[in-house]
């Protein structure tokens, strides 16, 4: 069991690498092209490489509950659409950050919605979390920059997604929540994306198929690894990309990270751990990298 945690928490530091890529890929590309033509992009992309697995599940495609579909495609690419403003206007370790606050708002959501308890551990997980976010948010002269804001409303979209799928898991099979996903993102995506957009040349193309594939291959990992053991052990190693984006964006970019901003990361990790590391008695299909829309 030990050594099956262990290949699991590897598969996760990979996929939240893959993750780090895809946000350094797409501060690169945001020099060239407005963040809705990038968001399309990468929903185009991403339903390239997933056709020929999401072919094999056209018999699994009839639904009664297009509107669900609908209604998570929508709010998933507005999370994402959200998420990749930060990546491209924010320090990396921050927007890798913000997108880690989703876990705290998904209680939220689902109880508001489907009416679901929220236990008391949940409770002050979700307070000593806000309280991290609002040391992060840290308004200075009175004012709070915009990306901060974009970032958590793209984590709260998240969230609200995810319970989305959760609110479907009982009469959708995963191939057809992503089929329909993967369909409709492209689609909305494209809207906002005619109205603001750039032809990329040559160069960025290359960089938006390396986007494609970074998110997918997150999605993958995070997939295989969360089919190997409960999501509980997984949840603290999912931080691994704040550290790592952090990194990264202080050696490309020279980016730094201010003291009460390292004090809320740390509340937020220790929110995030008390969130996530907890007894997970939800069936399986309310598990998967199908509510991971935001990758």
């Amino acid at each position: 069991m030990k050594g099956l945690l262990l290949k699991a928490a590897a598969l996760i530091v990979l996929s939240e690498t893959s993750l780090v890529g895809a946000g350094l890929i797409i501060r690169v590309v945001s020099e060239e092209l407005p963040v809705p033509v990038i968001v399309f992009m990468r929903n185009l992309m991403g339903l390239l490489l997933l056709a020929p697995l999401l072919l094999r599940a056209y018999g699994e495609l009839a639904t009664k509950n297009i509107h669900l579909h609908l209604m998570r495609a929508l709010v998933g690419v507005s999370s994402m659409a959200c998420l990749y403003y930060s990546w491209s206007t924010l320090p990396l370790g921050q927007a890798a950050l913000l997108k880690q606050t989703a876990p705290f708002f998904i209680p939220v959501v689902a109880f508001w919605w489907l009416g679901e308890a929220v236990p008391r551990r949940v409770k002050l997980a979700l307070l000593i979390g806000f309280a991290g976010v609002a040391l992060i948010l840290n308004p200075q002269e009175g004012s709070i920059e915009t990306g901060l804001f974009v970032g958590l409303l793209g984590a709260a979209l998240g969230a609200t997604a995810k319970v989305t799928v959760r609110r479907m898991h009982l009469t959708e099979p995963p191939r057809r929540i992503v089929f329909y996903f993967s369909l409709f993102g492209a689609l909305l995506s494209s809207i906002p994306a005619a109205m603001h957009w750039v032809t990329p040349n040559t160069t960025t193309l290359i960089w938006l198929l390396g986007l494609g594939a970074a998110s997918t291959l997150a999605q993958l990992l995070f997939t295989r690894a969360y089919s190997m053991v409960p999501a509980a052990q997984l949840g603290p190693f999912t931080y691994s990309s704040v550290v790592l984006a952090a990194l990264v964006g202080w050696w490309l970019w020279d980016e730094t990270i201010a003291m009460m901003t390292i004090l809320g990361m740390l509340l937020v990790f220790a929110g995030g751990v008390l969130t996530l590391n907890r007894s997970n008695t939800r069936p399986r299909a309310d598990r998967g990298p199908v509510g991971q829309p935001e990758r």
